[in-house]
């Protein structure tokens, strides 16, 4: 008698693990399916951050030309000249 209590005892505890297992692992689904849609959220943001910017960078014209150009070239001629130390 006292076995079959202590084996009906033990069954018992396995199912009661069993049900906590069955829990567990239901608490975990959810809390990954959490994580799955916050960084699936954040991924299409910067997916959408990164294609406006680059159109703007396509849009935006580049003003390098501005930087580039041969008008500095005779601002120096002008302080070579011997006229200009003349008349100082």
């Amino acid at each position: 008698m006292e076995v079959k209590s202590k084996l009906d005892d033990i069954i018992e505890m396995t199912r009661i693990n069993e049900l906590l297992d069955r829990r567990e692992a239901a608490s975990n689904k959810k809390a990954s399916t959490v994580i799955l849609w916050v960084l699936a959220v954040l991924g299409a943001i910067s997916a959408v951050a990164i294609i406006a910017f680059l159109v703007y960078q396509y849009m935006t014209p580049a003003f390098e030309d501005d930087y580039y150009d041969d008008d500095f070239d005779d601002f120096e001629d002008d302080f070579e000249d011997e006229d200009f130390i003349r008349e100082s």
